[in-house]
């Protein structure tokens, strides 16, 4: 069953962030852990600038969209190859119930 949407609060690099999410409880702190991985480094203080952050936060969009995009691709490949094998299968009962 699909879980509602609920107004979850977070904090990342000291700042609260808060929205809508219909993620799970542990969906939601997978997430915010690559991200936190992504975006929090042992040299990540309090007193970094905002700028610094925005690129931060930056820097981690581009890298989950290169994996967003790579995996998708990796999708398509998997269902066009399993697509084709599909066919294949069908083709070869009928040949065989044909024979038959």
């Amino acid at each position: 069953m699909a879980e509602q949407e609920r107004q979850v609060q977070i904090e990342l690099l000291g700042q609260e962030y808060r929205f809508f999410t219909a993620a799970g409880e542990e969906e939601l702190a997978e997430i915010l852990s690559l991200v936190r991985q992504l975006v929090e480094t042992d040299s990540t203080t309090t007193n970094r600038g905002t700028l610094v952050s925005t690129r931060l936060v930056t820097l981690a969009c581009l890298n989950i969209a290169s994996q967003y995009v790579r995996l998708k691709n990796e999708f398509d490949r998997f269902r066009l190859e399993n697509s084709r094998r599909l066919t294949e299968m069908a083709a070869t009962i009928e040949e065989d119930l044909g024979e038959g």
